[in-house]
C-alpha cells in the first residue's frame, strides 16, 4: 500500500479529510505519519486519534531552515513515503526540501492560481470586489505557491460576505478536491513532467483538470 506522509502547521482539516478517505478506502493508500512545526497543532491530534504518528520539530532548535529542512527530510525519509502532502503547512521550504520530494510533493492554496500567492488570499478577493474565489492543488516548485496546478474548485463570493463565510466555502471544496488529487496521485494516474501536471498521460491546463 502506497504511503503518504502529511506537513500540517495548525488544525488539519485537510488532513482529516485525507484521513478520512484513506479510511474509507477512497485513497488507496495510508498517512504513514504526521509532521509539523508546530507542537500544539490540532493536525497532530487528529493523526494521534487515527492511530497515526505524529512529531512536531521547533524552528527554534535549528540553526536556519536549511537545517531544519535537513532534519525533516530525515525524519519524513524513515517513513519511506511515496507522497508528502502539504496541508497548511505555513514554513517556507529550502530548495534542497523541494529537490528531494520534486514530482512526489503536493500542496492545496486557497485561491484560484496564479491570482493570490501568499496569505490573506480570502481577504484579497473581498477586498478587490472579486464575484468568485476559490482553491488549488498543485505540484510543489521553489517558486512560493506556483508550481504546475492540478486542479481547481471555484466558489461564489456574495455582496456582504465576510472572511469567515468564504473561508467555509473555499474549505468544503478544499475537502472535496484535496483527497481527490491525493487518490490519483497514489493510483499512477497524476505526474509532474518537465514542470506540467500531467493526467491520466494527457497534459493538463494552466489552470488543471476541469471540476464541477
Amino acid at each position: 500500500m502506497k504511503r503518504i506522509v502529511v506537513l500540517v502547521s495548525g488544525n488539519g482539516s485537510n488532513l482529516q479529510a485525507i484521513l478520512d478517505a484513506c479510511q474509507q478506502g477512497r485513497i488507496n493508500g495510508s498517512v504513514a505519519a504526521v509532521f509539523s512545526n508546530k507542537a500544539d497543532a490540532y493536525g497532530l491530534e487528529r493523526a494521534r486519534e487515527a492511530g497515526v504518528p505524529a512529531h512536531a520539530l521547533a524552528a527554534s532548535q535549528f540553526a536556519d531552515r536549511e537545517a531544519f529542512d535537513r532534519q525533516l527530510m530525515l525524519e519524513i525519509d524513515a517513513y519511506a513515503p511515496d507522497l508528502v502532502v502539504l496541508a497548511g503547512y505555513m514554513r517556507i521550504l529550502s530548495p534542497a526540501f523541494v529537490q528531494r520530494y520534486a514530482g512526489r510533493m503536493l500542496n492545496i492554496h486557497p485561491s484560484l492560481l496564479p491570482k493570490y500567492p501568499g496569505l490573506h488570499t480570502h481577504r484579497q478577493a473581498i477586498e478587490n470586489g472579486d464575484d468568485e474565489h476559490g482553491t488549488s492543488v498543485h505540484f510543489v516548485t521553489e517558486e512560493l505557491d506556483g508550481g504546475p496546478v492540478i486542479l481547481q474548485a471555484k466558489v461564489p463570493v456574495f455582496s456582504g460576505d465576510t472572511e469567515a463565510d468564504v473561508t467555509a466555502r473555499v474549505q468544503h471544496q478544499e475537502h472535496a478536491i484535496y483527497p481527490l488529487v491525493v487518490s490519483w496521485f497514489i493510483e499512477g494516474r497524476l505526474a509532474m513532467r518537465e514542470d506540467r501536471a500531467w493526467l491520466d498521460g494527457q497534459l493538463l491546463p494552466a489552470e488543471g483538470h476541469a471540476f464541477e
